[in-house]
């Protein structure tokens, strides 16, 4: 291997030491190691810059995080402060700290339903690992131990630990790893476009499905299922907009069981939708909810889950039987974390950045619909600022491209080519830009994208 590795970077350079020493996540780690990495040194705003110095604009806020952009000075501002202060503090065994009891307080006053407690982590994999748990604890403390189960959705993306990687409906993510655990349930993805039958009319299309749900639901037995999880928007899963009436007749169906909605935002969530939750764009009602990436404009780490106070209690005298409520983190409540977290969610409401998602997000959902006429393109869906083209070899009979052409990841490297950042699930291509962008940076984004895609075309043609 060090042989190749020499024949890709010099020896010494970052390229040849980050082939030597890191295990990148979500990476073909063959792939990595016949090209290298790409080694970004710098950003500001929409655009980041590698170490050869070339501009990219970010089409994809990161991975679906940096919702206020790079380089926000005010967030520095306060992380130096706050660690000057008080660098550290637990939120074990009574212990707290003032950064997490005002972003608690803050958190709660957003949520779009009757919150009541709120838990740290630092990723959206540990808060949904941490909902499953939560599940669990709660139905044993009030006397339901038969009621376990959390139905997820085939193609949604929950996290990567051994409770939400099992959440996450996406073959990869299971394979060589022994996932799912037992009593993790899939149901069908609400993808009209790939998941409905010919003839098929969208409503026809959500009641199948939903009757579907309520199949499985009565199959596995209704007293045994605790939860249902869903993104609004599936995002790794290829951005899939479910049809409208879905939400509200998966509710019906939920409702009519006792079974609670667990509602990850974790991508969703903070302006997103032109709305601060998917929840709210959707008439989603949770039970509870998953938040992460957007919380901090990824500045730092942080994830929350919100519960209400009706599953609180019961965790108070189940706490005292065993001397402890055994769940937590090193990091839950990092005063730094939670300082810049706080500040970020006030920047977004001086800024109006909802407000201002929602506007430029007319502009975005224009461009992105434009491209349904491309030759290559058999759907485009998205919702505010995030959104998505499916690329296909034939439009006519939605007839996908084999996979080993790697059409999507073809594409990808052409929209670097053209100084855009854009990823790619299979051959669905995403975008999902800061939500500080301008309605000018958003034209200058699929105008890039264009041109990948016209280059993407002839390459496809020319086999």
């Amino acid at each position: 291997m060090t042989q190749a590795l020499h024949n890709i970077a010099p020896p010494g350079s970052l390229e040849a030491k980050d082939l030597e020493h890191l295990l990148h996540p979500s990476t073909n780690l063959k792939l990595h190691h016949e090209k290298g990495p790409t080694i970004h040194v710098k950003a500001k705003g929409v655009y980041l810059w590698d170490s050869r110095g070339k501009q990219y604009l970010e089409g994809m806020a990161g991975l679906w995080c940096t919702a206020l952009g790079y380089g926000e000075e005010e967030l520095a501002r306060v992380a130096k402060e706050q660690m000057e202060q008080l660098c550290y503090s637990q939120l074990f065994a009574g212990k707290s700290n003032e950064p997490s009891i005002l972003l608690a307080e803050k958190l709660k006053a957003m949520m779009p339903f009757d919150a009541g407690r709120v838990f740290y982590g630092l990723s959206g994999s540990d808060a949904n690992d941490t909902q499953v748990k939560l599940q669990w604890y709660y139905n044993n403390a009030v006397g339901r131990p038969e009621r376990k189960k959390i139905i997820s959705r085939k193609r949604g993306y929950h996290g990567v630990t051994v409770a939400s990687g099992s959440l996450t409906g996406l073959p990869p993510f299971h394979k060589h790893f022994d996932l799912p655990i037992a009593g993790i349930l899939h149901t069908d993805c609400p993808h009209f476009y790939r998941e409905g039958l010919p003839g098929e009319s969208q409503a026809q299309f959500v009641d199948r499905i939903v009757g579907n749900l309520e199949a499985l639901i009565q199959k596995e037995g209704p007293d045994t299922i605790a939860a249902f999880i869903a993104e609004p928007i599936l995002g790794a899963g290829g951005v899939v907009v479910p049809p409208d009436g879905y939400y509200q007749k998966v509710q019906a169906v939920l409702a009519r069981h006792g079974i609670a909605f667990i509602d990850d935002e974790v991508i969703c969530g903070f302006g997103r939708t032109g709305k601060a939750f998917g929840a709210e764009t959707f008439g989603i009602t949770p039970t509870t909810m998953s938040v992460a990436k957007a919380i901090s404009s990824a500045y730092l780490p942080l994830s929350a889950v919100i519960i209400p106070e009706s599953m609180y209690e019961p965790f108070i005298e189940a706490s005292g039987q065993v001397g402890t409520f055994g769940h937590g983190f090193t990091y839950s409540g990092h005063p730094v974390c939670a300082a810049v977290a706080l500040r970020n969610l006030e920047l977004m409401e001086e800024r109006k950045v909802f407000e201002h998602a929602a506007d430029v997000s007319k502009a975005f959902e224009s461009r992105l619909h434009g491209f349904k006429d491309h030759p290559l393109v058999g759907e485009t869906r998205g919702r505010g600022l995030i959104g998505a083209a499916e690329l296909v070899a034939d439009k006519g009979t939605k007839a996908a491209f084999d996979p080993k052409r790697g059409v999507g990841a073809y594409c990808t490297s052409r929209c670097e080519a053209n100084g855009l950042i854009s990823r790619n699930m299979g051959d669905t291509m995403a975008f999902c830009p800061p939500l500080v962008i301008s309605e000018s940076q958003i034209h200058e984004l699929f105008d890039k994208f264009t041109t990948a895609l016209d280059e993407t075309l002839d390459w496809v043609r020319a086999g």
